[in-house]
């Protein structure tokens, strides 16, 4: 059988295999009907997906030349099958913080990907071409909302969640959360908690605390607003720089990225300016970029 291109003959690798695995002639492991244990799926479905990976890879191809990228973004693996555990990061616990059952606040997700997670904080701006562009380049990324700003485009937000980011809570205000009471904090975290399920249809895991300042009573009030973690960041990307939390300076698998929903008004430089710079970076060091949630 002659296979069209290097990327069918992968293809035809990888299925044949998986045929031969599951031949062992046992009840659950059977061949489907008419085709016999170890014999190579039809030339035409093998050509099928053949076009597919490069329709794909030619899309992103396109979408990376027409957004200025100086490479194509690599692409994530598979989510893992087994999440890996989340443990608050050593120095970055309150009183009680086991004992209580808080939520882990963590920089970094334990994982041997070389994937990086980005983040985006607060809701300012609502960039269109900033969709757009996610969008083509099939980039992950989750947000993190604050109600003060969101609530002028409650819309902009459902066509993200739509494109399948994950929304988050970044309180309604954005106040420094250290300084008021557990009352207060409790309302500002269980009220964003409110909008989001009435506006996007659920309720989130994730919370994170603005300015990633927090205290124990911050962390009792999200547990009791149904928040499990408390993911902060590792670095931070700028339309014009970044900026590390590591002394090494540099990136490592699992690295949580943190950004903001900013514009000219705040930057020199737009949303896809900030987006071009990061991918650049983590895709010269070789990274992915993956889902947040998918290892959580």
């Amino acid at each position: 059988m002659r296979i069209r291109g290097g990327i069918a003959v992968l293809a035809l690798t990888a299925i044949a295999s998986g045929c031969a695995q599951g031949g062992s002639g046992t009840a659950g492991s059977r061949p489907a009907a008419g085709q016999e244990a170890g014999q190579a799926p039809p030339e035409g479905a093998l050509h099928a997906y053949a076009d597919k990976l490069r329709a794909d890879h030619a899309a992103r191809t396109a979408a990376a030349e027409r957004w200025g990228l100086r490479k194509v973004p690599l692409t994530a693996p598979a989510p893992p099958a087994r999440k890996p555990h989340i443990t608050t990061r050593d120095g970055f616990e309150v009183k009680g913080h086991e004992d209580l059952g808080l939520p882990p606040v963590f920089t970094r997700v334990p994982t041997k990907d070389k994937v990086v997670f980005l983040t985006l904080d607060d809701g300012a701006e609502k960039d269109p071409a900033f969709l757009r562009m996610m969008a083509e380049l099939r980039i992950p990324y989750t947000a993190f909302l604050s109600d003060y700003l969101v609530k002028e485009d409650y819309a902009y937000f459902e066509r993200m969640k739509a494109a399948g980011v994950g929304l988050n809570n970044h309180t309604l205000h954005h106040l420094y959360l250290p300084s008021l009471s557990y009352k207060r904090q409790k309302q500002e975290i269980c009220g964003m908690q409110d909008v989001i399920e009435e506006h996007y249809g659920e309720r989130p895991a994730l919370f994170r605390p603005p300015f990633g300042n927090y205290n124990r009573a911050t962390l009792r009030a999200a547990k009791t607003c149904g928040v499990r973690y408390v993911p902060l960041w590792s670095e931070e990307v700028f339309v014009d720089r970044w900026e590390y939390r590591e002394w090494d300076r540099d990136l490592h698998p699992g690295d949580i990225v943190l950004s903001h929903f900013r514009g000219r008004d705040d930057w020199k430089g737009t949303m896809p300016d900030m987006i071009r710079r990061f991918l650049n970076k983590v895709t010269e060091k070789g990274y992915a970029v993956a889902r947040l949630e998918d290892y959580l």
